[in-house]
């Protein structure tokens, strides 16, 4: 399982630029937002939060349906069906090693983009908090809509129609947490906690899900 971390870590990030690509889109939807809405500093901060939420689950759309394609391509995907290693563990470590070369670096250049919008350290620490929380859910969502598209010779698209509508729950709770941060008396810990109960619900659901879909598909 470690060597599975490690190859498909490798994988994320040659394939198409990878976490460069990932980074680049956020840059770039964060980056036209003062353009749309105008110089206004304090609209930037206060919208900055949840610009930064959407560029994020944008850019995680981005690889998720390179996920199981490679080892459908190459055939791989054969021999994962078949080893003694069950299936929901290894869906489960391919997805650890997606988010780590794609999802990671979102959160860690969270802070920079969250300079550009005008806002405050305690709005840009709760920003990288809950992306940290919430953007495995993302991944682990995607997990299922690649595995359902893998067979598709172009389900890139339809991968994105798929996670898009699940995923904002994560959206929303994500923002409403960083929101509860800023303004008082809003409690930041529910809605963080909930966005918690998220990634935790789709890390267990989302390997099953996406390991019957990979098997359904083979069969």
């Amino acid at each position: 399982m470690i060597a599975l971390f490690f190859r498909d870590l490798k994988l994320s990030v040659r394939a198409g630029g990878g976490a460069m690509i990932g980074v680049l889109f956020f840059m770039t939807v964060v980056a036209v937002v003062p353009f749309g809405v105008g110089p206004d500093l304090n609209l930037l901060a206060r919208i900055g939060p949840a610009m930064l939420w959407i560029g994020a689950l944008l850019a995680s759309l981005l690889g998720l349906d390179r996920l199981f394609q490679a080892e459908r391509e190459d055939g791989s995907l054969d021999l994962l069906l078949m080893q003694e290693t069950p299936l929901i563990l290894t869906v489960f470590v391919k997805c650890a090693a997606h988010w780590a070369a794609t999802g990671l670096p979102l959160v860690i250049a969270s802070p920079l983009l969250g300079l550009f919008m005008n806002m405050n350290e305690l709005a840009i620490g709760a920003t990288m908090l809950t992306l940290l929380a919430g953007t495995p859910a993302i991944t682990f969502i995607g997990a299922v809509g690649a595995a359902v598209a893998v067979a598709l010779p172009r389900g890139g698209l339809l991968v994105s129609i798929l996670v898009l509508p699940l995923a904002i729950p994560v959206l929303i709770f994500g923002v409403s947490a960083v929101y509860a941060a800023i303004e008082e008396p809003a409690p930041f810990l529910p809605p963080f906690m909930i966005l918690m109960a998220i990634t935790l619900f789709f890390a267990v659901i989302g390997p099953v899900a996406a390991a019957a879909a990979l098997r359904h598909s083979a069969d």
